[in-house]
């Protein structure tokens, strides 16, 4: 009797489990329908080999100086929309979705570390046929950047970096965000894998600016449909059990080109502290900082970052 019982109690335990993952299990989403609500032209789909296909727009005129502007974590080529519609009569502006984001989906090789985001950042100069370009990075992306810089000088005339990572986090492992914790915990993880609600990128998003109304439900909706794009939430998880991206003092001086660092002074992301490190360790970096805007002043603040980023560019040697 008390075997059938507690057999009983053991089903019913697995019932309600399983009805509570259908509840709140959050499919992917469907690829096509993805590319036609996200990859119109002048979305491009680009066969860089080994089984990789990326997402990218090349925009502006030929002959003009290139840029190439890299996302962060979690985000998409659509992060640079503001200064594509502010720049692009005068610039090409290369972006991309970085395998693991937008509609690029999974990596063939399920790396995302900064020297695999590296590789695909030159086979698309290479398949570009671009020769020397201004590269900007954006938090991950900026990390993405300056490693870039450090592999490839040759081909970057000058460095961006906004919100970037860099500085080295204090304390270890337990002081992780709970997001990477997770992604250390193989239960949670495949949890985290299959059930993420909207909520959590419409209760997530808006502290990533300043002033939380800049963000619409467009947006959310963007963030979310992208992260659920087939492989992305694995990618993502893949990536926060990586160890942080930071730079060394030696790496920091070793870049010799003008670079710019621009920064939001409410970033609760990367804090200001972060990019006054970076600052002090490149010697030829300068640092313009926003008052009242959050970690993506290209979003946030577009008018102002872009007019900077132009004079800074101006300011350059000839190509």
């Amino acid at each position: 009797m008390r075997t059938r019982v507690l057999t009983a109690i053991a089903a019913a335990i697995f019932a309600s489990l399983f009805i509570a993952f259908l509840s709140f299990r959050s499919p992917d989403t469907d690829p096509r329908a993805m590319r036609a609500k996200y990859g119109a032209p002048p979305s491009q789909f680009v066969d860089l080999g080994g089984g990789l296909r990326v997402h990218l727009r090349d925009t502006g005129p030929r002959d003009a100086p290139v840029l190439l502007l890299v996302h962060g974590s979690n985000a998409s080529l659509h992060t640079w929309e503001p200064w594509a519609e502010r720049l692009q009569t005068r610039y090409r502006l290369i972006r991309m979705d970085l395998p693991g984001h937008g509609l690029t989906g999974a990596s063939p090789t399920q790396d995302y570390r900064p020297a695999a985001y590296v590789d695909v950042v030159e086979r698309i100069r290479r398949r570009l046929a671009v020769d020397r370009m201004v590269v900007v990075g954006n938090s991950m992306g900026g990390g993405v950047a300056w490693h870039y810089v450090l592999a490839h000088p040759e081909h970057v005339r000058a460095l961006v970096l906004v919100d970037s990572v860099g500085q080295p986090e204090p304390g270890g492992s337990h002081d992780a965000p709970l997001a990477f914790r997770i992604a250390r915990i193989p239960v949670l993880r495949n949890v985290a894998a299959v059930i993420t609600p909207r909520s959590l990128i419409a209760d997530s998003l808006p502290q990533v600016f300043g002033d939380p109304r800049r963000v619409d439900a467009a947006m959310i909706d963007r963030y979310w449909e992208l992260l659920r794009y087939p492989g992305n939430r694995v990618a993502t998880l893949d990536r926060f059990a990586l160890p942080p991206d930071s730079a060394t003092p030696a790496q920091l001086a070793a870049l010799k080109m003008p670079v710019l660092i621009l920064w939001g002074a409410l970033d609760h992301l990367i804090p200001l502290s972060s990019g006054e490190w970076l600052h002090s360790h490149i010697p030829t970096s300068r640092l313009i900082v926003y008052p009242g805007i959050g970690h993506v002043p290209m979003e946030e603040h577009p008018d102002q970052s872009a007019a900077d980023f132009d004079r800074f560019v101006a300011g350059l040697p000839a190509r």
